[in-house]
């Protein structure tokens, strides 16, 4: 099951990353009359302005992605590197860093991606605000993860042969939270997919006319009635990214739980 989830989700991220290729007609020329109905040619219809919708859905998913990839690896990684050190040593800075951790995950996370992207660009507000509510969830959990390895049998052994904290936490602990860390990564992916989509939404995504998925969904709205594939299209591609994603992400943390 883990590698049926895999390949789908691979398969996603693929489209995503590099449909442009499979089409031969630019998104951004006019193809259509506005909100063309699908015909042949022209499978999905246009949108309001007569563009091929396949065209921009095939090519809409790339930016989003690659912003929302980026997010996603540094959230998990702070918030792997920081759940290591916290749950290894359980002092005072630890429960202080965990207590901070806490504190992030009480306040909204699109109020703090509201609040970052009156300052920066876009897709730096949505890598802002998957840290800040991404980290904190990865930091807690890997933590107590440590905490537990922490009086393993093989983390015992180490330490009495000699070895450094540090070195067993990279060459024993680490290793044995691969599970867990693979499946917190797909969850802050669809942490930053979602986030991204919700400020492509509100206007904060690619300025016009550039192809997007959130920003087709804005943008084709009113046009519900006359093409409803245009506003289905982009919603169906965000809602496989992110359910094969978190599919994916399931499996391992099913697999994590029963070893």
């Amino acid at each position: 099951m883990k590698l049926i989830f895999g390949l789908v989700a691979g398969a996603a991220l693929l489209m995503a990353l590099g449909g442009e290729m499979l089409t031969a007609r630019d998104p951004i020329e006019l193809a259509a009359v506005p909100w063309a109905e699908p015909a042949p040619g022209l499978p999905l219809g246009a949108d309001g302005l007569g563009r091929d919708v396949l065209a921009r859905v095939l090519a809409g998913g790339r930016d989003l992605t690659l912003t929302a990839l980026a997010a996603a690896l540094i959230a998990s990684a702070l918030g792997v590197a920081g759940g290591l050190w916290a749950g290894w040593g359980r002092g005072r800075a630890g429960r202080a860093v965990t207590g901070a951790a806490d504190l992030l995950l009480a306040l909204p996370l699109l109020l703090l991606a509201l609040l970052a992207v009156t300052a920066l660009p876009g897709p730096a507000a949505v890598i802002v605000g998957t840290v800040l509510g991404g980290t904190p969830l990865t930091l807690r959990v890997v933590a107590d993860a440590t905490a537990g390895a922490r009086r393993a049998g093989y983390v015992e052994a180490a330490l009495s042969r000699g070895e450094r904290g540090r070195a067993v936490l990279l060459r024993e602990v680490l290793p044995a939270h691969a599970g867990l860390v693979g499946a917190d990564l797909g969850q802050r992916l669809v942490l930053a997919v979602q986030l991204a989509a919700a400020l492509g939404v509100l206007g904060f995504g690619p300025a016009p006319p550039a192809p997007d998925w959130a920003a087709m969904l804005r943008e084709n709205l009113q046009g519900l009635g006359l093409n409803p594939t245009a506003t289905i299209a982009p919603a169906l591609a965000l809602a496989a990214l992110t359910g094969s994603v978190a599919a994916l992400s399931h499996a391992l943390a099913t697999r994590e739980a029963a070893s």
